[in-house]
């Protein structure tokens, strides 16, 4: 199958992900009850945080499942870092960096040592871990993107890291997962970014690319008022549309998974995508409500989606 790269953004993006990065290997830890509460606590942090990435991680093999959600509470912890107030934000995402990469850690530190234990077991690149960081770190001064490329550049560090380093804990078969693995990055973290205008707005943060709010005649008073009107509605349905063209550019990824993880990928895709449907049910009113889908329409994807996987031999 030909990539066809469409944007100097993929290709960009592509480049990014064969860069090189020196660390020290990971660490290999022995003790297995410390294994085991480590592994236990990501566990729990993935439960509490994320039920459609804590259901998609469930379709998978135990120790793929476990070493996933040392990925989520890895990033958990990396956004939490920098999401909490204060003046030292950049010196602690430094040492978490360290700790992360270096595997110099307490303990104590669940996280840290599920982590390492993971990074270890599945070879994970130690780039698509510095890139995670770095790109969640610019989230502490960098509040506003003015092209889809910038966008999607930041999508890549702080989201298309996270399926990169996914696809090598779940196993693949082709090299050309990486393109498609950084393409549903951009479209799940898209998806996230749609969701929480009104949130990220009472933060001093605005995600969507300057250039189309312009476009489309989105003024800050849409974001201070809260405004949902015509203008509006075609701005999101225009970013709607790309939303799901980018997750169906990504599927054929899928494919090109070791089969015990598809359907986890699947309905990881799925879950977040049905975001956009909540979104237009709702008249793409993302200030005064943050969209969601429930524990029921997610579940009843899932038959259906078993179905395709399995169709994929």
């Amino acid at each position: 199958m030909a990539l066809h790269l469409d944007s100097s953004w993929e290709h960009a993006l592509l480049q990014r992900a064969y860069e090189t990065y020196q660390a020290t290997p990971a660490v290999s830890i022995q003790d297995d009850q410390l294994l085991e509460t480590a592994y236990e606590a990501c566990r729990q942090i993935t439960a509490e945080n994320s039920k459609s990435f804590y259901i998609a991680s469930a379709m998978l093999p135990i120790a793929k499942r476990r070493a996933v959600r040392a990925l989520y509470a890895f990033c958990r912890i990396t956004d939490d870092i920098v999401d909490t107030p204060g003046d030292h934000r950049e010196q602690n995402l430094a040492a978490w960096k360290h700790r992360a990469l270096d595997g110099v850690f307490p303990k104590d530190d669940l996280v840290a040592v599920a982590w390492s234990h993971t990074r270890c077991h599945f070879d994970i690149p130690a780039r698509f871990i510095a890139q995670l960081i770095d790109g969640v770190a610019t989230d502490i001064n960098h509040t506003q993107y003015n092209t889809f490329s910038e966008l999607a550049d930041y999508a890549y560090g702080v989201a298309s890291t996270v399926g990169l380093m996914s696809m090598h804990i779940i196993g693949f078969d082709n090299p050309k997962a990486t393109y498609y693995a950084i393409k549903l990055g951009v479209a799940l973290q898209m998806t996230n970014i749609l969701r929480d205008v009104g949130q990220d707005w009472s933060m001093a943060r605005v995600y969507l690319p300057q250039d189309e709010l312009d476009q489309f005649g989105i003024t800050k008073t849409h974001f201070e008022q809260g405004i949902v009107d015509d203008a509006w509605r075609d701005f999101m349905r225009f970013q709607i549309e790309r939303n799901r063209q980018l997750y169906h550019e990504a599927s054929p990824g899928i494919a090109m998974l070791d089969k015990d993880g598809r359907l986890a990928i699947a309905a990881a895709a799925t879950l977040y995508s049905a975001i956009l449907e909540d979104i237009e049910a709702h008249d793409y009113d993302v200030f005064s409500r943050r969209a969601f889908v429930s524990q029921w329409g997610k579940l009843k994807r899932i038959p259906s989606l078993w179905w395709q996987v399995k169709k994929m031999g």
